[in-house]
């Protein structure tokens, strides 16, 4: 599965750092951190996708983004619950993902306008261990979204950025 991701600065990945001990009852915790903009599905040739990704953010601005605290889904529609994380605050990132789903497909329950933009800490495990997390109060972190990055999920690796204005 491919997909277009937000990079996060080094400021949110050291406060997913500062927050692992509490995060090690989960079943998994995300060692790498970014915030998935829209899944772009299979490919053949990951160039076709990246070209029609390309298409689609053309004209798109940097954008600002925020940290503005800690959260959970407990019911996720997919994978493994609860899901902790880092909450989003972008409308522009909002939109581009908007912009995106008229170019692809959407998953039901995760993307359109049930997209909510995160970044995933951990997943599976105790809910009452996600409540004492996001109860947890943390400094928002704001930053300039000033390129995306084209991600391989069958190998866990960036493809390639695109940088931002498109």
């Amino acid at each position: 599965m491919y997909s277009v991701n937000v990079p996060v600065p080094g400021r949110v990945r050291r406060l997913a750092d500062e927050l692992y001990p509490e995060l090690v009852g989960f079943d998994r915790v995300r060692e790498d951190h970014s915030c998935l903009l829209k899944r772009l599905g299979e490919a053949d040739h990951v160039a076709q996708l990246q070209h029609r990704a390309h298409r689609a953010l053309e004209g798109e601005p940097a954008v600002e983004a925020r940290i503005t605290g800690i959260d959970y889904f407990e019911e996720p529609p997919l994978g493994t619950a609860p899901v902790v994380y880092l909450a989003v605050e972008s409308p522009g990132l909002e939109s581009i993902h908007a912009d995106l789903t008229d170019s692809f497909e959407t998953v039901e329950g995760l993307e359109g306008g049930d997209y909510v933009p995160h970044v995933t800490l951990a997943r599976g495990g105790d809910l009452e261990a996600a409540k004492r997390v996001a109860d947890r109060e943390i400094e928002p972190i704001q930053w300039t979204v000033s390129e995306l990055e084209f991600w391989d999920g069958t190998y866990k690796l960036p493809v390639s950025r695109v940088s931002l204005p498109a």
